[in-house]
């Protein structure tokens, strides 16, 4: 090869690899995740409180200060949460662009009794946005004044007060359990397909006598006149209903175990430092005073949790469902 030929083509292998050099630096220093829209997940249906408040809490996530990227919600309904929350764990992407609304206790018990494929090992938190307590309804025009008139009913007529929920192993069905461990009496609890929505329609249409339900939808309810709230299922009343005794207060053992805390999670795999930056940017965006502002008009309690705090919270519930569940099922 000539002097010239050679000189061009150790010139032609320098750009090359110049221009290789400069591509992986391109890739390397790519735009920040997330760099397009994100997929959440919510294993109710549209209208219920979980669908409702995720839309919420993601409202400020295309904002340059929050994510930069919109989230598209999509509901996976079914089985008390078990079709969506089993979806997840088994098909999701772990490239941190599909996540997933988590309730607690209601994937953790669900888990434990097994029949489903998730554990709380599946998942990695993110953050906690609310925590929802659950509370007993009646019908507006209900005989039942108090939860002592739920009581007495209930001891003398064994499984004959029929009572609605949002699924089986949910807050709903844990309440009740609780209820009927300290009372020493039968409810007969009836888990409605259609989620938590569909059981407050059971409660306002007759079709059932009472219900356990989510203090934010009650909340609505009683507003429009559907249902009244006779007590909430927590260890402190709340102040979005100071007048509304505690089960406890009204003479039962029931504590806040039921409490429905509400939470972004994405599946086991995600890289680590996907995870990291999610737990840093996500409590912000549920912190927005716009956010806060429209959870609080929709009767939406919050409770902002990072992610070392959501672990420790999905250790301590899966101990006290394990002891429950011993001594009530």
């Amino acid at each position: 090869m000539n002097p010239l030929a050679r000189f061009a083509a150790t010139g032609l292998l320098a750009v090359t690899a110049s221009l290789s050099i400069s591509t992986a630096m391109a890739e390397e220093h790519s735009p920040s995740f997330p760099d397009r829209p994100i997929l959440l997940s919510v294993s109710y249906g549209p209208g219920g409180a979980t669908d409702y408040q995720a839309r919420i809490v993601t409202i400020m996530a295309a904002q340059d200060e929050m994510l930069g990227q919109p989230i598209a919600i999509i509901n996976k309904p079914g089985a008390g949460g078990r079709k969506g929350w089993n979806w997840f764990a088994t098909q999701a992407k772990t490239d941190g662009y599909t996540w997933a609304a988590y309730n607690v206790p209601h994937f953790i018990a669900q888990s434990i009794r097994g029949g489903v494929r998730y554990a709380p090992g599946s998942f990695e938190p993110i953050a906690n946005w609310g925590a929802d307590p659950a509370v007993f309804v009646v019908k507006t025009s209900s005989q039942f004044q108090s939860m002592d008139d739920v009581i007495a009913f209930a001891r003398a007529n064994p499984g004959q007060l029929s009572t609605s929920g949002a699924g089986l192993l949910v807050g709903h069905h844990i309440a009740a359990l609780q209820i009927e461990k300290s009372c020493r009496c039968r409810l007969a609890y009836r888990p409605a397909s259609g989620g938590g929505v569909a059981a407050l329609d059971a409660v306002s249409d007759g079709k059932v006598m009472a219900g356990i339900n989510n203090m934010s939808d009650a909340i609505r309810a009683e507003n429009e006149g559907e249902v009244r709230i006779l007590a909430i299922a927590d260890i402190e009343r709340h102040s979005f209903l100071p007048n509304v005794p505690t089960l406890r207060e009204t003479g039962l053992d029931v504590d806040n175990t039921s409490v429905n805390y509400r939470g972004i999670m994405v599946p086991k795999g995600t890289p680590d430092e996907v995870i990291e930056e999610l737990a840093a940017a996500v409590p912000n965006m549920f912190a927005h005073p716009k956010v806060e502002k429209l959870m609080k008009n929709g009767g939406a309690p919050m409770q902002i949790l990072g992610r070392e705090e959501v672990q420790e919270l999905w250790t301590a519930r899966e101990k006290v469902l394990r002891r429950l569940f011993a001594k009530v099922l």
